[in-house]
C-alpha cells in the first residue's frame, strides 16, 4: 500500500481529452436509457464542469444562474451567461445558448422552456438533482416559473446516477488527484521550517499557503486546523494570532488544489515535547487509519470501512466522538459521496477516492483527527499522500 511519493512531472496536461468527455457522456447516457430519464438538467459547478470541462472561479458568484443540459442521445447543450460563452467554446460543447446576464426578469428561464418544451409535450421525464449534498442553483421563483410553462414534464430525481458516475474516478481524473496529494505531502513535509515553538498560528497558516504555491499547488482554498495544550478542541475556526508555546499539540487540515481537483488530508504535531494523552490519540487514530485503508476493497461498502476504524477507535472507549462519519469521497470537491459512515451501505468499486479521516475525544474536551487520501484497488488501497509516522512527530 505504501508507495514512495514525489512529485508528478510538470508537464502533466490540465483539462482533458476529448475522449474523456465523450466517455463519460456515453456512461450517463446508458444510465439515463436504463432509468427512463431523456434528458438531465445540471446547474452546479461539479456536474456542469464533469460533463464539459468548463471550468472558472465565476461560479463564486451567486449573480448568475448556468445550465447545462444532457440529452438522453447526443451532446449536451449549455444555457449561460454571455459572459460565459467564450470560456465554454473552448471545450467540447458546440450547442451554446446564451442570454445577457443578468436579468432577473428572465435569467435564462425562456430558453430553458424553449430546450425543454418538446420533453414536456411527450411528457418525457427530466433528470434533476434532488438528494443529500446537492442544492438548487438557480432562485426557486425562477423553478416554479419553469416548472409551470411545462406542465407535462415528469421530474425524476437522479441523484445517485450523477453521483455514482462522479466517485469512480478516470485514469486521467486519477493522475491529477495523484499529483495534488504529492504537493500537499510535500508541503506537509516542511511544516518543521515554518512553525514551532514561539510562532503565531496565523503566520502558520499564511506560510503553509505560501509553500503549497510554490509547490505547485493552484491554489489553497481549505486550510483549517487548530492548537492548544496537550490537543485542540475544534478544527474548523480560523486561526488566532496566540503564538505555539510547549506542550501544545497543532494539526493543520488542507485541500489543495491542481486543474480543479483536490487533495484532502491533514498532519499532527507536538510543540517541544508530546503528552502521553496525545501520544496515545495519535497511536490509536494511525492504526484505526491503517485499519480503513486495509478495509477499502471493491465490494466492501462504506459501513464496513467505517466499522473498521470504529474497531480500533474502541480502545479509548467512549470517546469516538460524535463526529457522523470517518472519511468520505475526493475529487473535483473537497468532500464527495460517499460518506464512510455506519448508515452508508454503498459498495465501495475500483477507483474510488476516499478520505480515511478517524477521529477521537481525549483529555478535558479535546479532540485528534487523522486524514490519508487513497484510491481504492482490488489488490489493496493505493496510498496516494505520504503517510504520517506512526508517533506523534515533535517539532
Amino acid at each position: 500500500m505504501d508507495a514512495e511519493l514525489s512529485l508528478m512531472p510538470s508537464m502533466l496536461s490540465r483539462g482533458f481529452e476529448e475522449a474523456e468527455f465523450v466517455m463519460r457522456l456515453k456512461n450517463a447516457q446508458a444510465l439515463m436509457a436504463a432509468q427512463g430519464v431523456s434528458g438531465l438538467l445540471l446547474m452546479s459547478e461539479p456536474e456542469v464542469r464533469y460533463f464539459t470541462g468548463f471550468h472558472t472561479l465565476f461560479w463564486q458568484s451567486p449573480t448568475r444562474p448556468w445550465f447545462v443540459y444532457v440529452p438522453v442521445d447526443g451532446k449536451p447543450v449549455a444555457i449561460i451567461p454571455e459572459i460565459g460563452a467564450d470560456l465554454m467554446r473552448k471545450t467540447w460543447i458546440e450547442d451554446i445558448r446564451s442570454w445577457s446576464a443578468p436579468a432577473p426578469q428572465d435569467d435564462g428561464i425562456s430558453l430553458l422552456t424553449e430546450l425543454l418544451t418538446p420533453l414536456a409535450n411527450a411528457k418525457a421525464g427530466l433528470g434533476i438533482m434532488k438528494g443529500h449534498e446537492t442544492g438548487l442553483r438557480m432562485p426557486l421563483g425562477d423553478w416554479e416559473r419553469l416548472t409551470k410553462a411545462l406542465p407535462g414534464l415528469e421530474i425524476i430525481d437522479v441523484t445517485g446516477l450523477v453521483q455514482g458516475l462522479r466517485m469512480v474516478k478516470s485514469e486521467a481524473e486519477l493522475e491529477k488527484l495523484r499529483h495534488i496529494c504529492a504537493i500537499g505531502s510535500a508541503t506537509f513535509a516542511r511544516v518543521p521550517e515554518i512553525a514551532g515553538n514561539g510562532f503565531p498560528l496565523e503566520e502558520v497558516f499564511r506560510e503553509f499557503r505560501r509553500l503549497a504555491l510554490a509547490t505547485g499547488a493552484d491554489d489553497v482554498p481549505y486550510l483549517v486546523g487548530g492548537a492548544g495544550p496537550g490537543g485542540y478542541t475544534d478544527v474548523i475556526s480560523p486561526p488566532s494570532r496566540r503564538p505555539l508555546e510547549n506542550g501544545d499539540v497543532l494539526m493543520l487540515d488542507t485541500g489543495c488544489t491542481w486543474d480543479g481537483y483536490y487533495c484532502d488530508f491533514d498532519r499532527n504535531w507536538a510543540i517541544g515535547h508530546a503528552g502521553d494523552p496525545a501520544k496515545r490519540a495519535h497511536d490509536v487514530l494511525w492504526r484505526a487509519t491503517d485499519a480503513g485503508i486495509v478495509a477499502a476493497r471493491p465490494g466492501n461498502t462504506c459501513s464496513d470501512v467505517f466499522h473498521a476504524m470504529s474497531r480500533v477507535l474502541a480502545e479509548l472507549g467512549d470517546a469516538g466522538g460524535d463526529i457522523g462519519r470517518l472519511g468520505h469521497g475526493l475529487g473535483m470537491q473537497l468532500t464527495e459521496q460517499p460518506s464512510l459512515a455506519g448508515f452508508e451501505r454503498k459498495v465501495l468499486e475500483e477507483n474510488m477516492v476516499l478520505t480515511i479521516e478517524p477521529s477521537v475525544s481525549y483529555g478535558d474536551e479535546l479532540m485528534m483527527v487523522h486524514e490519508e487520501n487513497i484510491i481504492v484497488r482490488s489488490g489493496g488501497a493505493e496510498l496516494i499522500t505520504a503517510r504520517a509516522p506512526s508517533e506523534l512527530p515533535v517539532l
